[in-house]
């Protein structure tokens, strides 16, 4: 459960790392802040190819829609030649922002590389639908695979992971699984800096509000307030953060943040709080990270999603 501590000193941040750090930073100086602009168009401007992420479909993914607990629900699905397993995957977006499609090339490339059929669930989106709706499409979407993904893919093993928004959804789903269904047979989880404290840990809330890279503290609370109405639910709630439940019976989990990311406290927690349940838990943390590095053509992304494809490979064997 340890770690380095020289993986926080400012000397082991790359060269290429602090380069494209700034680079974000001047970029993200130039637009409004993300909370004053209305969700519909914080959506169509990056549909419209605006902003700091690309949005490109790969032919190689399929639409269609999944029916379970009374709920239809959309999602992209990749079928790789060899199937080995079914990964479910749930986007990020602060639960506001984002679509399955939007993971359509890195979703492709976990396909072929780990021999896994890839669901990726477009679940609704705060404020129209704050919680349950979303967590409500994506335990759906579980309960449809651990139904059919033998009939339908010929796999009998199944993963789970999101970044994140997508991973708390990805944690919530686990435990509803578990709680509601009696299933606690994921194979793996892949929880890449996912936010598990809807209170806020203490690296989101001493972060501020200095627009440096992707999130800031106001920006998280924002994203917070949409999902969770106030007076609905308490943002300690076990059932919308994860941190604060039981997390006995979950499976080998890794756990991926950057050093300079406002949740990094998350899976620092979360790791902890995994494995002290009797759990398998894996930390890999990067000097220099931002939020959503991963997603960036830099030596530290491919570095992080390497050990994401080693880590997911390991968990069918």
């Amino acid at each position: 459960m340890s770690f380095d501590p020289a993986l926080f000193d400012p000397e082991s941040i790359s060269k290429e790392t602090a380069e494209f750090n700034q680079l974000v930073h001047e970029a993200i100086s130039q637009l409004p802040p993300t909370y004053t602009v209305p969700p519909q168009q914080l959506r169509d401007d990056r549909e419209a190819g605006k902003g700091l992420w690309p949005v490109e479909r790969s032919d190689e993914m399929s639409d269609r829609e999944i029916t379970a607990l009374g709920r239809t629900v959309p999602v992209r699905v990749f079928v790789p030649e060899q199937v080995d397993g079914v990964y479910l995957h749930i986007h990020g977006g602060g639960f506001m922002l984002g679509r399955a499609h939007h993971s359509d090339i890195s979703n492709v490339a976990i396909g072929k590389a780990c021999n896994l059929v890839v669901v990726s669930v477009d679940y609704r989106l705060a404020p129209e639908n704050p919680y349950p709706a979303g967590a409500d499409d994506c335990e759906s979407a579980a309960v449809w695979l651990v139904e059919n993904m033998k009939r339908e893919f010929g796999a009998e093993k199944i993963l789970i992971g999101g970044e994140s928004a997508g991973g708390n959804l990805a944690a919530v789903t686990l435990l509803r699984m578990r709680d509601r269904h009696g299933f606690s047979g994921f194979s793996g989880a892949n929880l890449i800096y996912g936010v598990f404290d809807l209170t806020s840990s203490p690296s989101s809330r001493s972060w501020g509000e200095e627009r440096k890279y992707v999130l800031t503290t106001r920006l998280i609370d924002w994203f917070h307030e949409n999902y969770i109405p106030e007076g609905d639910y308490s943002r300690d709630d076990p059932e919308l953060s994860p941190l604060y439940h039981h997390l006995h019976d979950m499976p080998p989990a890794l756990f991926t943040v950057g050093t300079l990311d406002p949740l990094l406290d998350d899976s620092l927690f979360m790791h902890a709080r995994w494995t002290a349940a009797g759990n398998k838990g894996n930390l890999a943390i990067y000097p220099g990270g931002i939020h959503a590095f991963n997603a960036f053509p830099i030596q530290l992304a491919r570095d992080a999603n390497d050990r994401v494809m080693v880590f997911l490979r390991y968990c069918l064997m």
